[in-house]
C-alpha cells in the first residue's frame, strides 16, 4: 500500500527526529601520543598556563554536543619531578574554576599511562558564572612528562556516551 503524502512527511519528520545527537569520530592530536573518541568535531585551542612552577602550552580539543562540552587537554611539563605537582594543579584548577567540590574520586589506571598517585577519575559539582549548577566528570593522568585532562562538562550525558568517550581514550605505543 503506498504511503499517503501526510504519512510520508510524518515518516520523514520522525526519521529526522531520531538522527543521533552524537556523531562519534576518532581524533589523534598531533604529538600527544593519544587517540580519543569525540561525539562531535573538536576545535583545537592552545594557551599558555602556569603549571607546577613553569609556564607550559596547554593544547586542547573541545566540542559541544548533546548539551555537554567534551574536552581533551594535554601539556608537556618536561621534568619528571613536576608531573605529580602538575596533575595536582590541574585538579585544583578544576575545583577553583567551577567553585566546586569533589563528589567522587577514584584512582585511575589506563593502559600505557605512567603510574602516579595523582592519576584520578573525578566527579565535580560546581556552578556556572550565572550560578546554575554544573557537573564535570574527568580523568587526570600522565604518560612520561605529558599530563592529560579529559572531561565531560555539563548536561546530562548518558552512561553510554560517557563510556564511549572515556572508553575510547587510548595511549598510542
Amino acid at each position: 500500500m503506498p504511503l499517503r503524502p501526510i504519512a510520508f512527511f510524518a515518516v520523514l519528520l520522525l526519521a529526522g527526529a531520531c538522527s543521533p545527537t552524537l556523531d562519534w569520530r576518532e581524533v589523534r592530536p598531533a604529538g600527544a601520543g593519544v587517540s580519543a573518541m569525540f561525539p562531535c568535531k573538536p576545535e583545537r585551542q592552545e594557551r599558555p598556563i602556569s603549571l607546577a612552577g613553569a609556564t607550559v602550552s596547554l593544547q586542547m580539543l573541545v566540542c559541544s554536543a548533546g548539551g555537554v562540552t567534551w574536552g581533551l587537554g594535554t601539556a608537556e611539563v618536561s621534568d619528571p619531578a613536576r608531573v605529580a605537582a602538575a596533575l595536582a594543579a590541574l585538579r585544583a584548577s578544576r575545583l577553583d574554576n567551577l567553585g566546586g567540590r569533589e563528589l567522587e574520586v577514584q584512582a585511575l589506571a589506563l593502559a600505557g599511562m605512567t603510574p602516579n598517585p595523582q592519576a584520578v577519575r573525578l566527579r565535580i559539582a560546581g556552578r556556572r558564572p550565572d550560578g546554575s549548577e554544573i557537573l564535570e566528570q574527568a580523568w587526570l593522568f600522565a604518560r612520561g612528562t605529558r599530563v592529560f585532562h579529559v572531561a565531560a562538562l555539563g548536561g546530562a550525558p548518558s552512561d553510554e556516551a560517557l563510556g564511549a568517550f572515556f572508553g575510547g581514550l587510548k595511549l598510542n605505543p
